[in-house]
C-alpha cells in the first residue's frame, strides 16, 4: 500500500492507492477551522455548489427522467403541487384544488402571483405573469409525440388528451379523468409536470432544453457543458418563510460536472463543494464505520446526513412461461425462486457491502418511508440456508443437483454485490454466474425480456406505493413490468385499489398484493435504499426528503 502525501491550502489530504489505479481515493482529511477555508461567497453573493458526475444532458423538464436532470429541473421550475417532507401532497403554483364527487374532476384555483422568469421571448424580455393556459399547454406538450418525452406514459389511460386539460379561465385549471386514479396529485407533482411559456418552448424549440425558463426559485444564467451550469436568485419569486421573508435565501447555484469521484471527494475536502451526494465504494470505508457512522477522524468536521429513500433494489427473475427463455428453465418453479430469496444473508451484504447505508429488504417490494410499507404486516425472507435447501429438494434438485449454471446480469457498480450473492448461493447448491455489462445493455435486454435473472432498482416517481406495484400490474409491458408477472388475483386486487377512497383500506390491498409478489417470488428484494450526504457544518437548513429531491429554497450558509 502506497501513500502519497499532498498538502492543500487549509487540507492536509492521503491518498491511499487501492488495488485498482481508477480508485485512488482520499482517505483521511486533517481540517483546520471550516469556516476559513470555505470561500461560498463570490462578490458578496452566497452560492451554493454541487457537483453532478453523471452530467445533465436537459433542462427541459419534459426529459427530466432522471435524478440529475431532476435536480436542475426542480431549481428552475415548479408544479401545480408537490410532496412536502412527509411525502404528503401540497399547493405549490395552485392555492387549492376540489375534487368532483365521481373523483373524476380535479379543479385547480391557482395562485395569481407568479411570473415566468425574465427572457427574450416575452415583450421588453420581462417575464410574464403565469396563468392557467400555461398548465394546459405544458401538461399537453408531455403527451404530444412531436415532444418525444419519455414521461409521456404518466397520463396514459387515466387522461382523456381530446379533453383532459382544461383552462375554466386564467386562474382555474381542471383536469378530467378517464376513471378514478387516486395517485394523480403524485403524478402531477413530478418534474415532468413542470409548468413553461409557450412562446419561449416554440423561440428555442428543441434548445429550450439548454435554454430553460420557469417560475422556480433560482433562473438559469449559463451552461458550458461538461464544465460548468449556473442559476442566479429569482428575485421575483412567489415564496416567502414564515417570518416573510422572500426565498430563497441563497444568491446562486454553480453546478460542476467532475466524472471522477475521487475529484470530486478531494473537491469537498477542499471547500470547493457544500456537499456530496452518496458515498462512493473506493472511499466508504475510510469514512465510515461498518455500522454506518463516520469514523473518529471526520466527526464533527462533516455531517453525515442519512434518510429513508424511495428507492427498492432488487433482481427480477423472467415469470413468462411463454418466453423460450422461461419455458423449460428451473427458475420457472417458484421454490427455485424462494430458495434463492432464503439462500443469502441480507444483513451480512448491507453491513459489509454498504457500511450499513441501507435497509436490508425484509418485507415485499413496498420501501420503507412510504405509508403503506408495514414490516410486521409484510413478511419477506430472512436467512434460512435449511429452508433454502428444503424448496430446492421440493423442486427435484437436492443440494442443487440438475440445476443448470444460472446467469445474473448486472452493472460494474453492483459486480461485486452479484458475486456476493452467488458466493453464498453455493452453499445451497445454486451456481450463479455473474455476467456485468453496461447499463444501456441491462435496459435494453429487460425491456425485451431477453434477461432471465437480472438486477434491478425502482426508485418512486411519485409518493405513492401504487407506483410499486404497478411494476407486477399484468397488462403493464416492460417497462415497468420487467419481470412480466402475470396474476389475475393481482391484478384484480390492483383495479380494486385504484377506485378505494379510504386510505387505511387502499394500504390493506397495497400490503396484500405485496405478500403476493414475496409468495411468488419473481423478485429477490436486495434493500431499501437511503438518501446519504456528507455536508460542510457551515450549511444549514439542507433538509433530505425520501425522493430525494435536492431542496435549497430554505438553505443558508454561514460566513
Amino acid at each position: 500500500m502506497n501513500r502519497n502525501k499532498v498538502q492543500r491550502g487549509c487540507y492536509q489530504v492521503v491518498f491511499t492507492l487501492t488495488r485498482s489505479a481508477f480508485n485512488i481515493i482520499a482517505c483521511i482529511v486533517f481540517f483546520c477551522t471550516i469556516s476559513s477555508c470555505v470561500n461560498h461567497y463570490v462578490k458578496d453573493k452566497i452560492i451554493f455548489r454541487y457537483n453532478q458526475p453523471e452530467g445533465i444532458s436537459s433542462l427541459d423538464p419534459a426529459f427530466a427522467k432522471n435524478q440529475a436532470i431532476m435536480w436542475g429541473v426542480h431549481q428552475l421550475f415548479n408544479t401545480l403541487v408537490e410532496a412536502d417532507d412527509q411525502l404528503h401532497i401540497k399547493p405549490s403554483l395552485c392555492k387549492r384544488w376540489e375534487v368532483s364527487e365521481d373523483r373524476l374532476r380535479y379543479t385547480f384555483i391557482l395562485r395569481d402571483d407568479v411570473f415566468f422568469h425574465d427572457n427574450p421571448a416575452f415583450p421588453q424580455g420581462k417575464g410574464r405573469k403565469m396563468i392557467a393556459p400555461d398548465v394546459v399547454y405544458s401538461l399537453h406538450r408531455i403527451t404530444d409525440p412531436a415532444t418525444a418525452s419519455p414521461g409521456a406514459w404518466i397520463f396514459n389511460n387515466r387522461v382523456d388528451n381530446s379533453n383532459g386539460f382544461i383552462a375554466i379561465n386564467d386562474t382555474t385549471f381542471q383536469l378530467k379523468l378517464l376513471r378514478p386514479f387516486h395517485p394523480i396529485l403524485g403524478v402531477l407533482s413530478m418534474q415532468y409536470c413542470s409548468i413553461v411559456p409557450r412562446e419561449v418552448v416554440e423561440k428555442y424549440g428543441n434548445a429550450f432544453a439548454r435554454n430553460p425558463c420557469g417560475t422556480g426559485p433560482f433562473r438559469f444564467t449559463r451552461w458550458e457543458e461538461g464544465q460548468v451550469l449556473l442559476m442566479a436568485k429569482n428575485e421575483n419569486y412567489f415564496e416567502h418563510d414564515s417570518v416573510g421573508k422572500r426565498l430563497p435565501y441563497l444568491d446562486g447555484i454553480k453546478v460542476s460536472f467532475l466524472e471522477n469521484k475521487a475529484t470530486e471527494f478531494l473537491e469537498f475536502t477542499q471547500g470547493r463543494l457544500d456537499f456530496i451526494n452518496d458515498i462512493d465504494a473506493s472511499f466508504k470505508d475510510e469514512v465510515l464505520t461498518k455500522k454506518g457512522e463516520l469514523r473518529t477522524d471526520w466527526q464533527g468536521k462533516v455531517v453525515l446526513s442519512k434518510h429513508s429513500f424511495l428507492n427498492t433494489e432488487y433482481l427480477g427473475i423472467l415469470a413468462d412461461t411463454n418466453n423460450i427463455l422461461v419455458r423449460h428453465h428451473p427458475l420457472r418453479i417458484k421454490a427455485v425462486r424462494q430458495a434463492i430469496n432464503y439462500g443469502f444473508d441480507r444483513k451480512k451484504m448491507i453491513m459489509y457491502l454498504r457500511n450499513s447505508l441501507g435497509t436490508p429488504a425484509g418485507s415485499g417490494f413496498i420501501p420503507a418511508g412510504l405509508p403503506a410499507y408495514d414490516s410486521a404486516k409484510v413478511k419477506g425472507y430472512d436467512y434460512d440456508v435449511t429452508r433454502a435447501r428444503k424448496l430446492l429438494q421440493s423442486a427435484g434438485f437436492p443440494d442443487g443437483q440438475g440445476l443448470p449454471v444460472i446467469k445474473l446480469l448486472t452493472i460494474p457498480v453492483y459486480a461485486e454485490l452479484g458475486s456476493f450473492v452467488a458466493k453464498q448461493l453455493e452453499e445451497i447448491g445454486v451456481q450463479v454466474q455473474v455476467e456485468v455489462v453496461q447499463k444501456s445493455l441491462l435496459l435494453e435486454q429487460t425491456a425485451k425480456s431477453q434477461a432471465l435473472f437480472f438486477r434491478g432498482s425502482w426508485m418512486a416517481d411519485y409518493p405513492d406505493a401504487e407506483n410499486y406495484l404497478s411494476v407486477f400490474y399484468g397488462k403493464n409491458p416492460a417497462p415497468p413490468n420487467y419481470t412480466r408477472y402475470e396474476n389475475a388475483a393481482y391484478d384484480r386486487l390492483y383495479e380494486t385499489a385504484l377506485q378505494e377512497q379510504n386510505d387505511s383500506v387502499r394500504y390493506q390491498l397495497y400490503r396484500q398484493m405485496d405478500r403476493m409478489i414475496i409468495e411468488d417470488a419473481p423478485i429477490v428484494p436486495l434493500w431499501y435504499d437511503m438518501v446519504i450526504r456528507l455536508i460542510h457544518p457551515h450549511v444549514k437548513g439542507f433538509r433530505p426528503n425520501s425522493l430525494n429531491l435536492l431542496e435549497l429554497r430554505r438553505v443558508q450558509m454561514d460566513n
